[in-house]
């Protein structure tokens, strides 16, 4: 990154709760007719006292430049997995300078402070390369259209 950025969980920056709930509505809610008010009682669930779920805002100078969430669940078909990173939004004029990559090693650390060995991402498959050049590892191709990525300590 090319800009001075902090990366926060959402508990210590809750101001930024709203424009996160619009952002990751808009990316992956609002085309399924989901309404704003449910995806934000959603993301509220990440303001409790539990390490998951997590929302962790990366923002500079006040500025949202963008998100990502640590939650027990992203697959139906795949409910005994847990924790998953979901919902990576960056910013459109932040993007390429790194900020997705540190918002995702930051959800993934979470997820092993908290215990877990390993963690699980969902990525459609034309993404899906973004993480796999990043050390995850394919699990399983077309889960409902996704791929199924796991990223292990230590790996």
């Amino acid at each position: 990154m090319t800009q001075l950025h902090v990366l926060s969980d959402l508990r210590d920056v809750p101001d930024f709760a709203a424009i996160v709930a619009e952002r990751v509505w808009r990316a992956w809610w609002e085309a399924d007719g989901v309404a704003l008010a449910t995806l934000r009682a959603r993301l509220d669930e990440s303001l409790g006292s539990g390490a998951i779920p997590a929302t962790f805002v990366a923002h500079a100078e006040g500025c949202f430049l963008g998100c990502v969430a640590l939650i027990a669940s992203d697959v139906d078909r795949r409910p005994s997995l847990t924790p998953w990173v979901a919902a990576l939004w960056v910013e459109p004029d932040t993007r390429r300078q790194g900020l997705g990559a540190a918002l995702t090693a930051h959800a993934i650390e979470a997820a092993f402070a908290a215990g877990h060995a390993q963690v699980y991402l969902a990525a459609k498959p034309a993404l899906a390369p973004y993480y796999l050049v990043r050390g995850w590892a394919r699990m399983e191709a077309d889960v409902d259209g996704l791929d199924i990525l796991i990223r292990r300590r230590g790996g």
